[in-house]
């Protein structure tokens, strides 16, 4: 998707906070252990208190380790799927809804504005411009 704003390599991920204030990611080993795991695994099934079991801690102590990282699950999680959405669609078309669902979204209008966001368009209009 050569629209997309964000890097497509993971270690150039960077936060969406003011310049001054922006990391690069892969500072510390939970964050790239955090990262391995979700780039590798089932986003449909991967939760914080899943990905923190397989690293051999709490879901409490992975948030913190990735706060002071200065960044958060859900980040690391949502670049995953925007880097998967990436990789998927650069192979072969799939609707939206079975994007989605491989991607763990639970609802399918969630994964639209998610797309938006990655993007800065919508779905359908990507689709016309690349397929």
């Amino acid at each position: 998707m050569e629209q997309t704003q964000t890097a497509l390599n993971p270690a150039r991920w960077r936060d969406s906070r003011p310049a001054a204030s922006v990391r690069l990611y892969a500072e510390s080993r939970t964050t790239d252990r955090v990262l391995h795991i979700l780039l590798r695994g089932d986003l449909s099934r991967l939760r914080v208190d899943t990905v923190a079991a397989q690293l051999g801690m709490s879901a409490t102590t992975l948030r913190r380790r990735l706060r002071t990282d200065h960044t958060h699950y859900q980040f690391l999680l949502d670049r995953a799927r925007q880097y998967r959405c990436e990789q998927v669609l650069r192979s072969n078309w799939r609707p939206g809804k079975c994007l989605a669902h491989e991607l763990g979204y639970l609802e399918v209008n969630s994964f639209y504005r998610a797309f938006r966001r990655w993007t800065g368009i919508g779905f359908s209009a990507w689709k016309l411009r690349h397929y």
